[in-house]
């Protein structure tokens, strides 16, 4: 079972000039989520044969926004974490699957000047103990999506400079390291524990893509009972379209 995982940036855009359609029929995955898809219900008409598609759009116009494509029924489909604080952005979808749950995210921004950290440090705690109810009943997750933190050092091309800076601040990867020890695996180091210089996201400033001057914040997260089904993970910085590549997990 392949599933991946695309921080789109627009993806109206991303059709019009970065080739969506072709990439997503190329990657021929059986779950395909997005995440900032900038979008209102009835902007884009975009079916794909064989799949079900489902989406979570932001009270506010061109912002955020989540989306998954599945070739699988859903047992059941929720919308957001079930608070209300945190679910008028459509960061959040969970698929209830038949053995386990899948759960796309577009986590907060901590912004310039970090001030939405106060906001993201809430939204940290109140996703994990999201995650950890729906394991609670019985089944296990994955968690894919722009989790918008390099965890470790490697994990990002500049961290001497980027330190406290929003998405590597002592906080945030604090709390990647709290939901990783409650029970989480971070599928790409699971592979590549000491890899360096592969990244899933580059500013569009300072020719960075170009200069592979890249932080890795798109993330598969699973409960660890799942550890013995995964195959691979990949990254896939071919992959034009978006500031963000689309990662990927196989898994059994």
């Amino acid at each position: 079972m392949k599933l991946i995982s695309w921080n789109v940036n627009g993806l109206r855009a991303c059709c019009d000039k970065g080739g969506f359609r072709e990439t997503f029929a190329s990657l021929d995955a059986d779950f395909f989520c997005l995440q900032e898809t900038k979008m209102q219900a009835g902007q884009l008409d975009l079916q794909f044969d064989g799949y079900q598609s489902y989406w979570n759009y932001a009270d506010k116009k061109g912002y955020s926004g989540t989306a998954i494509f599945t070739r699988h029924q859903p047992v059941g489909v929720t919308y957001g974490i079930g608070i209300d604080e945190h679910d008028h952005e459509g960061r959040v979808i969970t698929l209830e699957m038949q053995d386990f749950f899948l759960v796309t995210c577009y986590t907060p921004n901590s912004q310039d000047e970090l001030r939405r950290l106060d906001y993201r440090m809430k939204w940290e705690d109140d996703f994990r103990q999201y995650l950890l109810s729906l394991e609670a009943k019985g089944k296990p997750v994955i968690v894919c999506g722009d989790l918008n933190v390099a965890h470790q050092e490697i994990d990002l091309k500049n961290p001497k400079t980027n330190r406290m800076n929003a998405g590597f601040t002592d906080q945030e990867r604090e709390k990647m390291t709290t939901l990783l020890g409650s029970g989480m695996i971070d599928t790409w180091r699971f592979f590549n524990p000491d890899v360096r210089d592969v990244y899933s996201w580059w500013s569009y400033r300072f020719q960075a893509r170009q200069k592979n001057s890249g932080w890795r914040i798109d993330y598969f997260l699973i409960s660890q009972s799942l550890a013995p089904r995964l195959r691979s993970a990949a990254i896939h910085t071919e992959i034009f379209g978006s500031d963000h590549c689309p990662v990927e997990l196989v898994i059994e």
